[in-house]
């Protein structure tokens, strides 16, 4: 199984990722061992994750998630779905021509 995740830095910023080993790769980031954004920004807090059944399905996740707003990013965390679709509609009448 793999997974896609957001912590949650001590400056509150946002760092999302993937891993196969969701445990392993969290206690990576809180050493400072993954090196990078996070290491900087310790300690660090799991907010959110979701598993996938295959890479491409946990990187796919990942990269969206990344471009995403922090709005939506935490209406995702929330768990408020109608937020997390009517920010991805503003988005689209924003780019729209």
């Amino acid at each position: 199984m793999f997974w896609t995740y957001i912590l949650r830095c001590s400056d509150n910023s946002y760092y999302t990722g993937h891993t196969d080993n969701l445990e392993a790769r969290i206690g990576l980031h809180q050493s400072g061992e993954c090196g990078g954004y996070t290491s900087s920004r310790l300690p660090l807090q799991l907010i959110w994750s979701q598993e996938f059944t295959t890479r491409e399905e946990a990187l796919s996740a990942e990269m969206q998630i990344k471009g995403w707003s922090r709005k939506k990013k935490e209406a995702l965390m929330r768990g408020d779905w109608g937020e997390v679709s009517r920010l991805a509609g503003n988005r689209s009448q924003i780019r729209s021509p």
